[in-house]
């Protein structure tokens, strides 16, 4: 009887170690295993479905055609304003997208396309998409637009979005005319584009009066233009990027938020 049982353990003995070389591992251990890569599984499910569901969810906001700002759709917060920024990337874009980037404000830079010509503005046109600002198309020689043919329009507006899809991976999703001049045929072919078209609420930095720091910052925190849902324009300018910490803090402290133009319905 002690033979058997001596033998059946040593039979056992043999087993385990097997095994072990085998590279099999403890039951334990295994469900430990097991379950951190269930948990891992999980979490990359939860993550996708954040990602899936922001791209397809329905927009949060409007634009306004009677007055251009962006108006709430259902319950979304309605004290807001839209940041953007025209005529970029010339000499201070960048920078201000890192200014914006580090304050965590959200904003739109609509590009002229003369300014990626070269490869210095494609790489900073780049630069301004990859940390996740919205690009915008502000035609490609900034003319005014009723001054051209129709098909002149065409290659102001669809030669920069194919020019800005080339450097960035994606189409544009907004169109601003410069001056803020549309015509029946640009308004077409920005539908045609799949692009909103979008003016502005208010902006001051191109007027001399306000071409520096102090002046611009107090305009734009306290413009009788001011209110809820307001499309603030700004411009790439060196006065405009000194000024654009404190008016992003003067905005703050009046209790704006600042929306995500990924939130913006666009043409579909």
């Amino acid at each position: 009887m002690k033979k058997l049982i001596l033998l059946m353990g040593c039979t056992l003995f043999i087993m385990v170690y097997s095994c072990s070389n085998h590279g099999f591992e403890p039951v334990t251990k295994n469900t430990e295993k097991q379950q951190q890569v269930k948990n891992k599984q999980t979490k990359n499910k939860k993550e996708t479905e954040v990602i899936k569901g922001t791209e397809q969810g329905k927009p949060q906001y409007r634009i306004n055609p009677n007055d251009w700002s962006i108006e709430p759709i259902s319950k979304a917060n309605r004290k807001i304003v839209l940041i953007t920024i025209d005529d970029v990337p010339d000499k201070h874009a960048v920078e201000m997208a890192g200014l914006l980037k580090a304050l965590g404000v959200p904003a739109i830079f609509f590009v002229n396309g003369h300014f990626i010509d070269s490869p210095e503005g494609r790489a900073k046109l780049r630069h301004i998409s990859q940390m996740g600002f919205a690009i915008g198309n502000h035609t490609y020689h900034h003319t005014n637009l009723k001054e051209l043919s129709e098909l002149e329009q065409y290659n102001e507006i669809v030669t920069l979005n194919n020019e800005i899809e080339k450097i960035t991976g994606d189409r544009p999703k907004f169109f601003r005319a410069p001056f803020g001049v549309n015509t029946p045929y640009s308004r077409k072919i920005a539908a045609q584009e799949k692009m909103a078209i979008m003016n502005w609420t208010y902006g001051y930095d191109w007027e001399p009066a306000y071409q520096n720091k102090t002046a611009l910052t107090s305009i734009m925190v306290n413009s009788p233009y001011l209110t809820r849902g307001a499309n603030l324009l700004m411009h790439d300018r060196p006065w405009t990027k000194e000024a654009l910490p404190d008016i992003i803090a003067g905005l703050k402290k009046k209790g704006y938020g600042f929306v995500d133009p990924a939130l913006i319905e666009v043409p579909s």
